[in-house]
């Protein structure tokens, strides 16, 4: 079976666990408190030098690391795999975008305030001005479409809704994006998350 280590406030953890779900993949949750340094301890680093999750163990014992990268691996021969090459590339773009200009942001911004403590005032301003300006580039993209790849769910939208269906945690209204609100609400239910 597979063993999926990650931490549950962790959007890149819980879309592992969603794409299992979603495939009907069996699998054994690790939970894996990184606020209590859980990937720090030498029986993880063992498996993970980076010391981060998510981290999942496969059947056959390797471990695999990095959300994407395991979304990818779980998916590949589904329909959260775009069939068409060229869908199949925008899907990567969306895929590669969330963790280079959208993550670092949203997602910090969130961890920073809800779990930090810190007050929305006392972001970086760089860190709400890209948050913004990501949520836009959503924006943007679904309101000219209900899905970011292949016309269906696929592997971008999971990945983009993980931290977007909590950016308000971070200080950002999803009321100023409303097409964005509408995507998280179809991509949550066909997910059947809450």
């Amino acid at each position: 079976m597979l063993k999926v280590y990650g931490d549950s406030i962790s959007g890149n953890c819980l879309k592992v666990k969603w794409v299992a779900e979603k495939l009907g993949a069996p699998y054994d949750w690790v939970e894996t408190d990184v606020l209590a340094k859980a990937t720090r301890t030498p029986d993880f680093l063992a498996l993970n030098p980076a010391g981060q999750v998510p981290l999942v163990v496969l059947p056959d014992g390797r471990p695999l690391a990095q959300s994407n990268a395991i979304i990818l691996h779980l998916a590949e021969g589904s329909d959260l795999i775009p069939g068409d090459s060229f869908e199949r590339a925008k899907m990567f773009e969306w895929l590669f975008w969330e963790q280079y200009s959208h993550e670092p942001y949203v997602a910090v911004a969130r961890f920073q305030v809800r779990y930090l403590g810190k007050a929305v005032s006392e972001l970086e301003p760089r860190v709400v001005e890209r948050g913004r300006a990501a949520l836009q580039r959503l924006e943007d993209a679904l309101k000219e479409t209900d899905y970011l790849a292949g016309g269906r769910l696929s592997l971008a939208d999971v990945a983009l809704v993980a931290y977007t269906r909590v950016a308000h945690e971070g200080g950002f209204d999803l009321d100023d994006y409303p097409a964005v609100k509408v995507w998280v609400g179809r991509v949550e239910a066909e997910l059947n998350i809450a």
